[in-house]
């Protein structure tokens, strides 16, 4: 996982995964220069429409999720606390 996050496209990942990780890191660092060109090989690659936009979504959403965690200074917690919040969860029926 390290590899795949710290260079896709080296990484042994099936091609479709290798373009969509590209596209969603120019989304997240340099939006403002995105073009249809930057679509168009992950389209090319085979991933639908609707995966696209899905895929911008999912990055979107944490964007969003980091920039108000650098905002709020939020700090993550000691490992304990999210193993208390995994129990909580799963007492709650999430699996």
């Amino acid at each position: 996982m390290a590899r795949a996050l710290e260079d896709p496209g080296r990484a042994e990942l099936p091609e479709k995964v290798k373009v969509t990780l590209a596209l969603l890191a120019k989304v997240t660092r340099d939006h403002g220069s995105l073009t249809a060109a930057d679509v168009a090989p992950v389209l090319a690659a085979g991933v639908t429409r609707q995966g696209v936009i899905e895929a911008l979504d999912v990055a979107w959403a944490f964007n969003v999720i980091t920039r108000l965690a650098d905002a709020f200074e939020f700090e993550v917690g000691p490992p304990s606390s999210f193993e208390a919040g995994a129990r909580m969860l799963l007492g709650r029926g999430y699996k």
